[in-house]
């Protein structure tokens, strides 16, 4: 029988997961079959994917990348791994969905914003205190690098514009606005959808405040466009951007960019 085994595919007899432990790990290790761990043994079945971990040991770089993706659904990672993503704006939106969408193993990533960490952002965005004055994009792929280094991380420091946004992003597969200015998204998902016809656009609207976050939703506008909030609440004076709408919203524009990589929704 033919199975994978921590990346690598194997040859085996064996008809049982916890017999493969006894073979390849030690008796305490953690075993997952197909992105589930598992407590009881189980039948393991042609073209299975079983990952045997054991805690406290640092594996190999050969054996690592299967064993971050090792709960992932399987196939998953074969195909989020071909994706090209790119992030404008590397706030509370963008830093939150740049992160997610390491951890979950997209293959390239770029990351786009011309600011600076302050103190202001560690209330809802991916930083901490010793990123503070460090360019957004520096700050974010030390992050990545150290949460997954196996994405391929581009930077760009610079504010988008109309008369760059073919330059940036032409070649990508998706690009996430995640803007605090409406003027920004508009420029950007306009453009974007004008002269780029083969790009998706997943963008944000209505993220503020303290509302229920069950308000917000993900809806399709138009052909190749997502938009992800409450598309009511803006930011403003009496109503800040706060942790928890934000990276729910966050949540849905990360997600959808896994749906449209893995071909589960329509352009």
């Amino acid at each position: 029988m033919r199975i994978t085994l921590n990346g690598r595919k194997i040859e085996l007899d064996a008809g049982w997961a916890f017999e493969v432990r006894e073979r390849y790990g030690k008796p305490n290790d953690i075993v997952i079959l197909n992105g589930f761990q598992i407590e009881e043994d189980c039948k393991i079945s042609e073209n299975d994917i079983l990952n045997i971990i054991t805690k406290g040991v640092m594996p190999g770089k050969d054996e690592l990348e299967s064993m971050m993706m090792a709960r992932h659904t399987p196939r998953v990672h074969s195909e989020v791994k071909k994706g090209k993503v790119a992030v404008a704006g590397l706030g509370g939106l963008g830093s939150n969905i740049a992160v997610m969408l390491a951890r979950v193993g997209v293959g390239q990533l770029l990351l786009v914003d011309f600011d600076v960490v302050e103190p202001s952002n560690l209330n809802r965005q991916s930083y901490s205190i010793s990123h503070l004055g460090m360019p957004k994009t520096a700050a974010l792929k030390k992050q990545i690098q150290e949460i997954n280094p196996f994405v391929k991380v581009e930077l760009r420091d610079v504010r988008v514009t109309e008369n760059n946004v073919r330059e940036l992003f032409g070649g990508y597969d998706i690009v996430c606005e995640a803007f605090d200015r409406p003027e920004a998204k508009a420029v950007l998902v306009n453009t974007a959808l004008e002269q780029l016809p083969d790009i998706k656009v997943v963008a944000a609207s209505g993220m503020a405040g303290c509302e229920s976050s069950n308000l917000i939703r993900t809806v399709k506008p138009m052909k190749r466009l997502y938009l992800c909030g409450d598309l009511e609440n803006g930011a403003g004076t009496g109503s800040g951007l706060m942790a928890p709408r934000v990276m729910v919203c966050a949540g849905h524009q990360a997600n959808m960019v896994l749906r449209l990589l893995l071909g589960l929704e329509e352009a």
